[in-house]
């Protein structure tokens, strides 16, 4: 458990590869169907996340197509008012919950332990748990949508709308359910980033050391735990009034439908940077590399990061403008919803000054982290003349809100995350993306975005408003609406074009090698794809940039056993090595207890009583799933590993 300088017996090839063959045996997993509902490798399961979030992206991108379709003329009857408004809810349910949340996490997921030098991740059970609950999520919502059942409230599901006076069914029950099927995932997730941020980090990667987008993640993580206790507080408020007949939000029995919007936008504003800080991680780390220095102002960086995550809670009210709010409240909150604008200006002219100072080579990743800035800073700036209470209060409910949304939700997060996968698919797969379709890709999709967008600016400032399903045609929205169509169409070839490009590279692509963009994170220290165990060897850091500040004496970690699954735990502050500590294998207990949460929120639906009856197999599972036990004894682990050894000899 020492970083030892007199590594050279170690280093040997023969001597990496025996501890290759020892490692593979130790943190390997099997093959097959219960394999794959049992596997806890963090590499696994964030690229789970990831492809399955851009499945139920396509899902709302079809839902979207049919609202630009119905939109597209004055007085279309392609959608009756009906299903638009279940298509609308749908749309923005799946985009906020089921896109934008869980595609930024799983980038985590798979880059964090990677980028910080550890073998694994922390928790890696409840990591499987936190996915299998968000597929069923998005089953479950999109299954409720076919069968007629699909929310049509609106994402925000404002109260008394959906309350049990005007939500008719169950359509708002699905809402509340889903929220609590994703919070749930996103929180177990923030647990097992935040412990393996603090704890399991490679010597010598003090704070001050950590890649910056490890601090996006680590500040997200934490806006999660402490914005998702409100929504999880107003979903569950919202069933009870619905299912049990409380009154949290019935004003006639001492209630209030104001607490809803209060408890909703707590976590929702913050939800906002939730998507937004990890994006602009995946910027901090692009730029520099293709930049060829390491990024200016590291620590301007951190502090506008975790600025951004502390402002981010004060700023909520400014959805609730038009409430009739007392005037001190609001001139508190339009102040905070000004001030959030400073950290962001401030990693922009950081980002600058490291692209005005490099070497700057264009290839799609980077094409695709430029694109933000003109899609963003529009996105910002309309977000500033929300912020003036005058401007707001004319401007609300109308489609100018719909355009800032997407430029700063969907561009601001679309955009930087197809550059990361450009970027870190030949560390996924070990093949690079072609770059004239990369290229060809992000063009279309720049101009069919702003084509898409922009004019809905001008359609707010006319009155159009958002949630109506027609509208008549003299009021000549007819040309911006086709416009905005025309250029969802530009937007889904794009995509199109993006897929054929990963399919195709999948099996064609280019090799990459270990390290093809000559980047200087952790995660190009290893082999494309990366093995099981991550790492060979350990490795420690003596800089902020570990790949171009290396040192012909770096130290290895050395006494770690390969008979078991043991990792290193290190200091939270200068990450000194602490302690060893062995951490459990696969297992379909996870999965089993995602089945049976999944079972009691959606019986609970139907009837209260599913609470009760479905604790009884989620104990069970949670009983099973930590119930000590023991894996293969070490002695036929050593038979194992010295049988192999014998064997790679003779093949030498």
């Amino acid at each position: 458990m020492t970083a030892d300088h007199e590594v050279d017996a170690r280093l040997t090839p023969e001597a990496l590869a025996a501890e290759s063959r020892h490692l593979a045996k130790c943190w390997g997993e099997e093959r097959g169907i219960l394999a794959w509902f049992s596997t806890v490798d963090h590499k696994r399961l964030g690229l789970r996340f990831i492809v399955t979030a851009f499945v139920w992206f396509a899902f709302a991108g079809v839902l979207a197509a049919l609202m630009r379709l119905q939109l597209a003329r004055p007085n279309n009857d392609v959608l009756g008012p009906d299903l638009y408004n279940q298509v609308f809810t749908t749309h923005g349910t799946a985009m906020m919950f089921l896109f934008a949340v869980p595609v930024v996490l799983g980038f985590g997921v798979y880059f964090v332990p990677l980028m910080v030098g550890a073998r694994t991740i922390a928790f890696g059970r409840l990591l499987a748990f936190s996915y299998w609950l968000f597929l069923f999520a998005g089953i479950f919502l999109y299954g409720m949508f076919l069968l007629n059942i699909g929310p049509d409230r609106g994402w925000f599901s404002y109260v008394p709308l959906a309350g049990p006076e005007y939500g008719v069914g169950h359509r708002p029950d699905v809402w509340a359910q889903l929220v609590t099927f994703t919070e749930t995932s996103a929180l177990g997730v923030a647990i097992c980033l935040i412990t393996t941020i603090f704890k399991l980090r490679a010597p010598g990667m003090s704070l001050n050391r950590m890649p910056l987008f490890v601090w996006t993640e680590l500040v997200t993580s934490f806006m999660i735990v402490f914005a998702m206790p409100s929504v999880f507080m107003a979903s569950a408020t919202l069933v009870l009034d619905r299912l049990v007949g409380t009154q949290f939000y019935n004003h006639a029995e001492g209630g209030d439908a104001l607490l809803w919007q209060h408890l909703f936008w707590f976590f929702a504003h913050p939800e906002v940077y939730v998507i937004f800080l990890p994006a602009t991680g995946i910027i901090s780390t692009v730029l520099p590399t293709f930049a060829r220095r390491p990024v200016f102002g590291y620590l301007a960086i951190v502090l506008a990061v975790i600025s951004t995550g502390f402002i981010g809670f004060g700023v909520w009210v400014h959805h609730m403008f038009a409430t009739g709010l007392p005037q001190f409240s609001i001139s508190f909150f339009t102040t905070a919803s000004l001030m959030i604008v400073v950290p962001t200006g401030v990693q922009v002219f950081c980002w600058i000054a490291t692209l005005w100072s490099g070497r700057v080579s264009f290839p799609a990743a980077m094409l695709f982290v430029l694109g933000w800035f003109q899609v963003f800073i529009i996105g910002g700036l309309t977000g500033v003349m929300l912020a003036s209470v005058p401007l707001d209060l004319q401007l609300h409910d109308t489609f100018f809100v719909v355009a800032h949304l997407h430029y700063v939700l969907i561009g601001g997060t679309l955009f930087p995350l197809l550059g990361g996968i450009y970027y870190w698919f030949p560390k996924m797969t070990g093949r690079l993306l072609d770059e004239r379709l990369g290229k060809t890709s992000f063009w279309i999709l720049i101009a069919g975005f702003n084509m898409t967008f922009f004019p809905q600016h001008i359609l707010g400032v006319m009155g159009m408003t958002r949630r109506m399903y027609t509208y008549p045609p003299e009021l000549d929205w007819g040309p911006l609406n086709m416009l905005s169509s025309a250029g969802a169409v530009l937007i889904a070839l794009s995509l199109a074009l993006f897929l054929f490009n990963v399919v195709t590279s999948l099996r064609r692509g280019a090799a990459a090698g270990d390290n093809p963009w000559g980047a200087s994170t952790l995660e190009w220290a290893t082999t494309s794809p990366p093995a099981d165990y991550n790492f060979l060897p350990w490795p420690t850091v003596s800089g902020r940039d570990p790949l171009w500040e290396r040192f012909p004496e770096q130290p290895v970690v050395a006494g770690l056993s390969h008979e078991k699954r043991e990792v290193l735990v290190t200091h939270v502050m200068d990450a000194e090595p602490d302690h060893r500590k062995e951490f459990p294998g696969p297992s379909l207990w996870p999965f089993l207890a995602a089945v049976a949460v999944s079972g009691l929120f959606i019986g609970s639906i139907l009837t209260p009583w599913a609470v009760v009856v479905g604790s009884l197999p989620t104990t069970i599972a949670l009983i099973a799933w930590f119930w000590p036990r023991s894996g293969k004894p070490p002695d036929e682990l050593s038979r194992e590993i010295e049988e192999s050894d014998k064997a790679g000899k003779e093949a030498a």
